[in-house]
């Protein structure tokens, strides 16, 4: 399998070819091996890529457990970079086709290389049965018990569902306890992803994550929106901001004109390779 390595704030992928939406699934049982970073090549996920119908291209993702997320923002934003670079579009502006719906992403170029990625992510989702989320009722200020005391969220949908938990201190939380409780909690019933959010000023937010189906991981873009989403709701910051992830920051802006999200950040390419699946 010929593949590239691409990563967005360290969020890193395997990404490969195929030559149908339906023909990622003969891939989807190598997701394990193939992202697993002592027996494999190493990677957040397995993303599978081709020219599409509808799109310019469409995109499936694979997480490090064999699951399929609806929609990764770094991996769509590699996506961009790589497409362009490769000449599979002659234009800046995108269009790629996920379990999410159809998404934009917009690149920025010099010298004939992408050097950020702006996507237009959509609407947020913050209907209960949408996101979805058991109970009746909005999903600003929700307030449920779990073995470490009583958590309050803001949940919200990219396409994915996150449950966003504002903290006085990013740095006394425990990620790799939490994260996993919240994941799974009963009322997710397609779990979750998990960020923790201090914000710093109205325009300034520090995120950890904690990714549904790979654990915590350096950086996730639909993560950073719904973070800023969740602030909105919450009076905590204004429509645009950046957000500071571990792997480095990202500008996310909620537009009223509109009401999509845009997220803004970079994608480097790593390194191309061959593996063996026999």
């Amino acid at each position: 399998m010929d593949f590239v390595k691409m990563q967005g704030l360290g969020n890193d992928f395997v990404i490969t070819q195929v030559d149908s939406w339906d023909g990622a699934d003969v891939l989807q049982p190598w997701a394990e091996k193939l992202c697993d970073r002592r027996f494999g090549i190493g990677a957040d996920g397995l993303v599978c890529i081709g020219k599409d119908q509808d799109a310019d291209l469409f995109m499936r993702i694979f997480n490090p457990d064999g699951s399929e997320p609806e929609m990764c923002g770094n991996a769509i934003r590699c996506v961009g970079k790589y497409a362009f670079e490769r000449g599979w579009v002659g234009k800046t502006d995108l269009s790629v086709r996920t379990l999410a719906g159809t998404r934009y992403p917009r690149v920025k170029v010099a010298g004939g290389r992408v050097t950020s990625v702006t996507v237009d992510m959509g609407e947020p989702i913050l209907q209960r049965a949408r996101i979805p989320m058991a109970g009746n009722g909005g999903t600003v200020g929700v307030r449920t018990v779990t073995r470490f005391g009583d958590v309050e969220f803001t949940a919200v949908s990219m396409g994915n569902p996150h449950c966003v938990i504002f903290v006085p201190d990013i740095t006394a939380v425990p990620v790799e306890e939490w994260g996993p409780a919240m994941e799974n909690h009963e009322m997710f019933p397609a779990k979750t992803n998990v960020e923790f959010v201090e914000v710093n000023t109205r325009a300034d937010l520090t995120m950890r994550v904690w990714e549904r189906g790979a654990g915590v991981t350096l950086a996730c873009g639909t993560g950073a929106c719904a973070t800023l989403v969740a602030a909105v709701q919450n009076d905590l910051a204004d429509r645009s901001a950046v957000v500071h992830l571990l792997g480095g920051d990202l500008w996310i802006e909620w537009k009223a004109a509109d009401n999509h999200v845009y997220m803004t950040g970079p994608a480097v390419h790593v390194f191309n390779g061959q593996i063996d699946l026999g």
